[in-house]
Formats: structure tokens, C-alpha cells, sequence
């Protein structure tokens, strides 16, 4: 295995482990074990905010390490690998950068009791199940990934 092919195995790791340790282990451990649900939300938020952070990282830095990847892989795994990664990328754009906004602003405007005491309930819990559905797609996109990209 090459230098660049392990280089990519590192990324894929780091951005899928990260993706899955904080989104089934981490953030579902602080609801279970922090009484205070509004501070699980904003310590899962911040969480969640670094993901997407890593994602925008390993995305480039994948994208980069598949461009020379020209005599490793054939055109046809370099396209579905890129296909992947753009689309893991387009998940954490639109579920942390797209509607984590929409989720805070409600959260916001709900004040201290919290959004699902208030009017927002609704609306704040249809964007959260579109953003865990969209998480969701991101996992199994890099379950899928991970077998690819070699």
C-alpha cells in the first residue's frame, strides 16, 4: 500500500470514527446522564460543530489525496470514491451549516424553559429529525467509504 493510499485510509478513519463516536456514543451519553437536557443540547451542539469542521477537513484533504491517486485507482474508484465524500460533505453542510441555524435560532427564541416548553416544539423537532436523518445518511456513506477507498 502506498504513502498516499495509507494517507487516505488516516483521513477516512479519523472522519468516520469522529462522525460515529460523537453522533451514537458521545452526544446520546450526555442526554442520558445530564439532568439538564437544554445543556446535553448545547455541549451536543458544540460537538457537532467541531464534526463539521472535521468533515470540511477530511473532505478537502480526501478530495486532494484522490487527485493523485491516478495509477492506484481505476477512474471508475476514484468517481465513486469522490461521489462519496462529496456526499458525506453535503450532508454535514446542510445539517450543521443549513439547519443547526434554523434548530439554534428556536431554541433561542424559546428562552429558558427550553424549545420543546414552547410553540417551536414542532418545527424544532421536524428539523432535528431531518438533521439526524441526514446524519444518518452521512454514516452510511462513509461505512460505504471505508470500503472503497483502499
Amino acid at each position: 500500500m502506498s504513502f498516499v493510499a495509507r494517507l487516505r485510509l488516516l483521513f477516512v478513519t479519523v472522519w468516520v470514527g469522529s462522525l460515529w463516536t460523537i453522533g451514537y456514543i458521545v452526544a446520546p451519553t450526555l442526554f442520558s446522564m445530564l439532568s439538564d437536557r437544554v445543556l446535553a443540547g448545547t455541549i451536543a451542539g458544540r460537538l457537532f460543530r467541531i464534526e463539521a469542521w472535521i468533515s470540511l477537513a477530511c473532505a478537502l484533504a480526501l478530495a486532494g489525496l484522490l487527485s493523485l491517486a491516478s495509477r492506484e485507482l481505476s477512474p471508475a474508484q476514484r468517481k465513486t470514491s469522490l461521489i462519496l465524500i462529496i456526499g458525506m460533505l453535503a450532508c454535514s453542510l446542510i445539517g450543521y451549516f443549513g439547519l443547526s441555524p434554523l434548530m439554534t435560532g428556536l431554541r433561542e427564541a424559546a428562552g429558558p424553559g427550553g424549545v420543546m416548553a414552547s410553540e417551536s416544539r414542532m418545527q424544532f423537532g421536524i428539523l432535528h429529525g431531518i438533521s439526524s436523518g441526514l446524519y444518518l445518511v452521512q454514516s452510511l456513506l462513509g461505512a460505504w467509504l471505508i470500503f472503497r477507498i483502499r
